[in-house]
């Protein structure tokens, strides 16, 4: 079976997977989750889990309702769930004898190269030791401006960050459907993906409204960052007895395949980039540059959105406004208005001062 071939999973469990509508912590489902645990471990695999709950398990404690929490009050209740989370994890891991750790990540965690780097070395030092992270996004800290907002793109980044084979999402769906098969009883179930074209991102939206509070929209946004990471993705059902062995006894997911050519660990986190900081729109002919492996140069600009500086992540979009590259950029977006459509040559003259040629250098630059 496939699965054999995965070392370092990633397993991603939502909240309506891990407690019941009351907020109230699912003891049996997590005892058996455990021993499926367990059975990965014996088989030499490493494993890290991205559990949500902590502002459900959080309300639950205090008996208020979530839907009635400011931003603000969230992470107030974030800071307590998360102790009760933990706790939860912790007596039935430990009847396994697993030992586990907690990281809490924000969204700059992930997006600063030298903090994704620390955040790789602390995992890659915890699964040496035997040890089962379980990561969660800090709303204690996090404001709206600074959020993930779902676990399922946390998931997929720290997939990403520390090469992961395979990302596994649980949640209350069997995977990725044609049409709501609540609705539509004709609807197909597909069981891989090996592109997201149009088609699947279709599917995601018409099905937006059954898949749980974080979305099929969302999972499809994983797997994108999964792909261009060389790892593979499943969507499968959590409101199981012991999923992830019906995972390997072949039972119904949803297999998302990755790329053929996986891109070297420094690309992997300009593609995975989640929070962009603006955008360039480009002519033709800097498209079909960069679709030969060339930087992108000023002459190609023609438009820039937002407001960015030297070395942040952007997108790059042709004349059509489809995205075709992201990468970090040489100059900041007021640099970039000066220069737009002129020669490289001419740089200095505009600016002032000497600067790099390329607006995104080759090496800097990644195709979408």
């Amino acid at each position: 079976m496939f699965f054999n071939n995965f070392k370092k999973i990633v397993i991603k469990i939502g909240s309506s997977t891990l407690v019941d509508k009351t907020g109230k912590p699912k003891k049996i489902w997590l005892e058996d989750f455990a021993k499926d645990i367990k059975f990965l471990i014996g088989k030499k695999k490493q494993v890290v889990i991205v559990s949500s709950g902590a502002i459900a398990m959080g309300c639950e404690y205090l008996k208020i309702n979530k839907k009635n929490l400011k931003v603000d009050e969230s992470q107030a209740v974030a800071s307590i769930g998360q102790i009760k989370l933990m706790d939860f994890y912790k007596k039935i891991f430990d009847k396994n004898k697993i030992k586990i750790s907690q990281i809490l990540l924000t969204l700059d965690d992930t997006e600063q190269r030298r903090r994704s780097i620390n955040a790789r070395r602390t995992v890659d030092n915890l699964l040496k030791m035997g040890i089962v992270p379980i990561v969660n996004e800090n709303d204690t800290t996090a404001t709206t401006e600074i959020k993930y907002g779902d676990n399922d793109r946390l998931a997929a980044r720290v997939s990403q960050i520390i090469s992961a084979d395979c990302l596994i999402l649980l949640s209350d769906v069997d995977g990725l459907y044609t049409d709501n098969p609540k609705k539509n009883k004709k609807t197909k179930f597909i069981k891989i993906v090996n592109e997201i074209d149009e088609n699947i991102k279709r599917y995601a939206t018409k099905t937006e409204n059954f898949y749980g509070s974080g979305g099929m929209k969302t999972k499809i946004d994983a797997a994108k960052i999964c792909q261009l990471s060389g790892c593979h993705m499943i969507i499968a059902n959590g409101n199981v007895k012991k999923p992830i062995s019906k995972i390997i006894n072949n039972k119904k997911f949803t297999l998302f395949l990755p790329k053929v050519s996986k891109l070297d660990a420094r690309k992997q986190w300009i593609i995975g980039s989640i929070a962009p900081k603006g955008e360039v729109i480009i002519d033709n002919g800097a498209e079909n540059a960069i679709k030969n492996g060339k930087s992108l140069l000023p002459a190609g600009v023609k438009k820039i959105n937002g407001t960015f500086e030297k070395g942040d992540h952007i997108l790059v979009k042709n004349q059509d406004s489809v995205e075709c590259a992201r990468g970090l950029t040489s100059f900041s977006s007021l640099e970039i208005e000066k220069i737009k459509g002129c020669h490289s040559s001419k740089i200095k003259n505009i600016l002032g001062y000497s600067s790099r040629e390329e607006i995104i250098h080759k090496d800097d630059l990644v195709k979408v």
